[in-house]
């Protein structure tokens, strides 16, 4: 079988597996399983009693809190221009309907904005993810959430999941790192904040969200691609070695230090209690004892990453001060005052949270207590580590200021436990700082040095020694330099610069090469002649998947993104990056153009095409998108004479919005279409078709006998069996995200496996 054939044949084996998955879930009757496991943990109890992370008299609460289901919430991406068309159908239409229903003797709430966060953009409900799947009252809510999920519209996410993207404070211009990414949800709000401009195709800066796990990789890859952006790449690396990358600027080769960095690192999971019920009886402190180290080496390898001035967010959803507050204080003093954490507390209006606490004592499984590192048994020392537990000194306990840490609790606005942790970069690392830059001439006559030097960003040369040695972590419990004698092992060649790095190891499939087109490409010229091009096209930033035969599909990238693929195309694993822009298309040959439109990328490429645009009506678009080949005649009398005067072949739909008519969606609209010989037709995947339908007004909801209801529109691309198969893979993939929330967003060979380490809800 050939290479290519590959992904689709790993796809649907992924989706048989799960779909077999789904069906004994379904068969034992949904959450059969869960009804045995008692909510009870009396170690949780006693441990978190002790601990006093909860306040006076609110302990009782916050335990009932902790039973309760988790209501559902979901978030409208905020970049599209069509973020506020879905908001008022959603408030206007499915948020009435849904009001004021009982199902199974639950009466279903009204939505409620959530307090603190922007715009009205996410909402809460106490609809269960099981009555919205499986009640028929909902059956056409459902359908909505789907499809809009489906079309990157809409991200069905935890809510407290949603907190650490907005302390990022991000800009356009921003170089953002995600390390622990996978399903992926927060990375969506990353690339929708990138995006805050939509008059900008090509923000300055871009997201690289990583992951240790391959399979994940690829839900990761699903979740960034429905947002249609060319400034995301999705890599494969564990993260607590997660490798230095480079970049061209001004000539010249310097270290790429991000500006924001997001570590939602693997954790035990127990504010996750209310979703994943396993916990209840899988929770124990050992978890939070063998995922400390892991968490601080990859608190680490951020922050040796992070641009001075940058800010880096840390954040778990454990409620434990082992896994919380403890690391932060282990990152704060080994930075020797290089980082401080900031106040976040005027971020989030509306957010309630408890401060960072400064005092705390370390549990084993079996119930001993230990409040200090001298306490501890030798024979502890392998499982117990002196990290874990809080400065002894009261004066650097106080300069840290812990008590900027926010933990959510879970009663308190009724979501997960949670804990979210600013910091902000002052200065170069320590290490780097006193790592010597080794630089003699004859090693054998002379053991000397060359003075140490600060290293600021963009000072260090390509082959100075950097922060950690490349693809290395410090050593958890010293970050410092390697002795000297140890760099002065030089042999034959005598070299300036820190010992060579370990050879990265690949594992999973071995993906496709990222080839970018030369300016002198001859796809290019009969391409721009087609759409007219404008001359600031940028052509370097057009890649495909293959050296040899004919290009299949046309990637686009922003100019920075390219500029780290050619500058680390050795030193890291791209498992996904760029949006399609183009596709060929044999047909277009006898017409001019091989190449037609692709829908991901229309409203990329359609800043620089002059030529093939159609502007259409309302009632044109409804014509488009619910009949399969309209003839030219059923558009209006305007789109009908642009249309006679087009040749045939691949055309941009575009409708503009009239302000004067507010009944009429008030954002612009670009579909990909074909012009034929006597007919137009769109080529637009169903999803989205179903998403513009409802902009215009039609109703698009179908029953799963596949009839339609309340006077609804039959599009031409779908059936009975495509919605009930679109509701199953939605169904799969919000599966898939939960096994993952379950398991860990990061396993990792150097720990343990996580029994829950990420909040992210995933798709519908």
């Amino acid at each position: 079988m050939g290479r290519k054939n590959r992904p689709r044949q790993r796809a649907q084996q992924n989706r048989d597996g799960r779909a077999e998955g789904k069906r004994s879930r379904d068969d034992a009757g949904w959450g059969a399983g869960y009804s045995e496991i008692i909510k009870e943990n009396k170690l949780f109890e006693h441990y978190y009693t002790e601990l006093k992370i909860v306040p006076e008299g609110e302990f009782e609460e916050f335990m009932q809190a902790m039973r309760e289901p988790l209501p559902a919430t979901m978030r409208i991406t905020g970049y599209k221009s069509h973020a506020k068309e879905i908001l008022h159908t959603l408030k206007e239409k499915y948020f009435k309907e849904v009001q004021d229903l009982e199902v199974d003797g639950q009466k279903i709430e009204a939505p409620q904005p959530l307090s603190w966060y922007p715009d009205e953009l996410a909402w809460h409900t106490n609809l269960s993810r099981k009555i919205l799947r499986k009640s028929p009252l909902l059956e056409k809510f459902h359908q909505f959430l789907v499809s809009e999920t489906e079309s990157g519209n809409i991200s069905r996410q935890e809510a407290v999941s949603m907190i650490p993207p907005l302390l990022m404070k991000i800009e356009p211009q921003h170089k953002i790192l995600d390390m622990c990414a996978a399903p992926g949800s927060k990375t969506a709000q990353l690339i929708e904040m990138l995006h805050s401009d939509m008059d900008i195709p090509f923000p300055e800066g871009f997201v690289i969200a990583n992951d240790v796990d391959n399979k994940r990789c690829y839900l990761l890859v699903h979740q960034a691609k429905r947002l249609n952006s060319p400034c995301i790449m999705v890599v494969n690396h564990d993260a607590s070695s997660i490798p230095r990358l480079y970049f061209d600027q001004d000539g010249k080769k310097d270290i790429l230090f991000y500006d924001r960095i997001l570590c939602d690192v693997p954790c035990s999971g127990d504010g996750t209690m209310r979703k994943n019920i396993d916990v209840w009886k899988k929770w124990t402190t050992s978890n939070s004892l063998q995922l400390h180290g892991l968490q601080i080496r990859i608190a680490v390898r951020g922050v040796e990453q992070l641009a001075v001035g940058g800010r880096m967010v840390y954040s778990t959803c454990s409620l434990n001060p082992i896994e919380d507050e403890a690391v932060i204080a282990a990152l704060l003093e080994k930075s020797e005052g290089v980082f401080e954490l900031a106040d976040a507390s005027a971020d989030l209006p509306g957010l309630k949270y408890m401060p960072g606490i400064t005092s705390w004592k370390v549990m084993t499984k079996e119930g001993q207590w230990f409040s200090d590192w001298s306490e501890v048994l030798k024979s502890r020392h392998t499982q117990i580590r002196p990290t874990m537990f809080p400065p002894t000194d009261p004066e650097k306990l106080a300069s840290m200021k812990l008590e900027r840490c926010m933990r959510i609790l879970p009663h308190h606005q009724n979501t997960g436990g949670f804990f979210v942790a600013v910091l902000v970069k002052k200065a170069p690392m320590p290490w780097n700082r006193r790592y010597p830059k080794i630089c003699h001439k004859d090693v054998s006559s002379s053991s000397e040095l060359a003075p140490a030097e600060e290293l600021q960003m963009g000072e260090c040369p390509a082959d100075a020694p950097v922060e950690a040695v490349e693809g290395e972590s410090p050593a958890e419990g010293n970050p410092s330099v390697p002795d000297t004698p140890d760099l002065l092992e030089v042999k034959k060649d005598d070299v300036c610069g820190p010992p060579p790095p370990k050879k990265m190891k690949l594992f999973g499939f071995k993906e496709d090469p990222f080839v970018f087109l030369t300016e002198d490409d001859p796809i290019f010229p009969p391409v721009q002649a087609f759409y007219d091009l404008s001359p600031d096209f940028p052509k370097l930033n057009v890649l495909t998947r293959t050296h040899e035969g004919k290009k299949r599909h046309l990637y686009m990238v922003s100019k920075e993104l390219r500029n780290v693929l050619l500058n680390n195309s050795e030193r890291m694993k791209v498992i996904n990056t760029g949006v399609k822009i183009w596709s060929r298309n044999t047909d277009g040959e006898q017409f001019g153009c091989a190449f037609r439109l692709a829908q991901e990328g229309v409203y990329t490429l359609c800043p620089y095409i002059r030529a093939r645009i159609l502007n259409i009506s309302v009632e044109d678009v409804k014509v488009l998108l619910t009949q399969e080949n309209p003839f030219l005649s059923k558009l209006g009398d305007d789109a009908h004479n642009q249309a006679k005067k087009l040749g045939m072949g691949s055309i941009v739909l575009r409708y503009l919005p009239d302000p004067k008519d507010l009944n009429a969606p008030q954002c612009p609209i670009d579909l990909c279409g074909w012009r034929g010989k006597t007919s137009i037709r769109a080529f637009v995947p169903r999803n989205e078709r179903l998403h513009y339908l409802r902009m215009v007004g039609v109703e698009v909801f179908r029953d799963k006998q596949g009839k339609r209801n309340d006077g609804s529109t039959e599009i031409p691309e779908g059936s009975a069996e495509d919605a009930e198969g679109l509701s199953q893979e939605a169904d799969l993939l919000e599966q898939e995200g939960e096994e993952m929330e379950q398991n860990g967003s990061e396993s990792n060979a150097n720990g343990p496996e996580p029994i829950g380490s990420t909040c992210d809800g995933s798709a519908s």
